[in-house]
């Protein structure tokens, strides 16, 4: 597959941000913050003021790529946040990499947020916790990254590069913004969601290319290298947000935890007398799928909103 991005892509952008412009009252044109929400997470959108508003779905939008996953809209959102109504985009319904996209694609939403003259963005995601510390609906604040995709080559910034965003090499040790990061504890306190079970933790995601969940033995083989959560999304946007220069708070919904034993061994003493429906029942523990990830999510909703609400409304006083 072909991931080399096109040079014409900050024209792209551009053309891009120019049609959204001329859907858009004035008040909205150059919004300051974006929100990419993860799977399970399009309930973002109810955080921001009913009035102005405007949704535009991808199949409309010039060089927009359509989303193809459930639980991802596909359509973009402009609108007011927070006390000092701050200009804002969502992005509800990501594209992904295991869709077919070329890289060019999938960060491409990112590009036309940075033309449009975003200076933060905030990606949200749903993944598996490896970190056996985590339950299912906590929330991670990343603050690294392992790129496995782009360690073999799959990577955003791939082929020429585009001197209009950013420059050739550039660094990723500060990729996670530290203040939007102290911000984000501080938030979570100040809206005493520090009293209640689900928790907020700091971690390092692993980004695979998906679709398939991992095996048990990616699972160890991530979380010995570090990785607290695993998914199939938001490290490309972050690259590309930074390489355009763009402050960056991810935010990781736990929605499986991963099993890390090994798998069952067809010698094992243990299970010689299971029926076959038990053995299926025996390795299918902990298995992930799709709709859980959904419904995890939703359960979630509303402490994310709350918190990236109250993040912009600090950020933006």
């Amino acid at each position: 597959m072909d991931v080399v991005a096109s040079p014409n892509l900050f024209q792209r952008a551009s053309e891009t941000a120019l049609y959204l412009r001329s859907t858009l009252p004035s008040a909205l044109h150059h919004p300051k913050a974006a929100i990419v929400c993860g799977s399970g997470l399009g309930g973002l959108v109810d955080a921001i003021h009913p009035e102005p508003r405007i949704e535009t779905a991808y199949a409309n939008i010039p060089h927009f790529p359509e989303s193809t996953v459930q639980g991802h809209a596909g359509k973009i959102v402009f609108g007011l946040m927070g006390p000092a109504k701050t200009p804002v985009v969502l992005i509800v319904g990501r594209i992904h990499f295991y869709e077919g996209h070329t890289m060019d694609l999938v960060t491409f939403a990112t590009r036309v947020c940075k033309v449009m003259g975003v200076e933060t963005i905030i990606v949200t995601n749903a993944a598996g916790g490896l970190n056996q510390d985590y339950s299912v609906g906590d929330i991670v604040c990343l603050n690294d990254h392992l790129n496995m995709a782009g360690l073999v080559g799959i990577h955003p910034l791939r082929g020429p590069n585009n001197e209009d965003f950013g420059v050739r090499f550039p660094p990723l040790s500060d990729a996670y913004d530290l203040d939007l990061r102290r911000r984000a504890h501080q938030a979570w306190k100040k809206l005493g969601l520090d009293k209640q079970k689900r928790r907020l933790h700091e971690g390092v995601y692993a980004f695979v290319a998906g679709p398939t969940y991992e095996t048990r033995a990616e699972c160890r083989m991530l979380h010995s290298l570090g990785a607290d959560v695993v998914g199939m999304s938001t490290v490309p946007e972050i690259i590309v947000a930074r390489h355009s220069g763009l402050r960056v708070l991810a935010l990781s919904l736990v929605t499986n935890s991963a099993v890390l034993e090994a798998v069952p061994r067809g010698d094992d003493e243990s299970i010689q007398s299971m029926t076959k429906d038990e053995l299926e029942k025996h390795l299918s523990k902990g298995k992930a799928n799709h709709e859980e990830v959904l419904e995890a999510g939703q359960e979630a909703a509303k402490d994310m909103q709350a918190l990236v609400k109250q993040i912009l409304s600090d950020l933006y006083v």
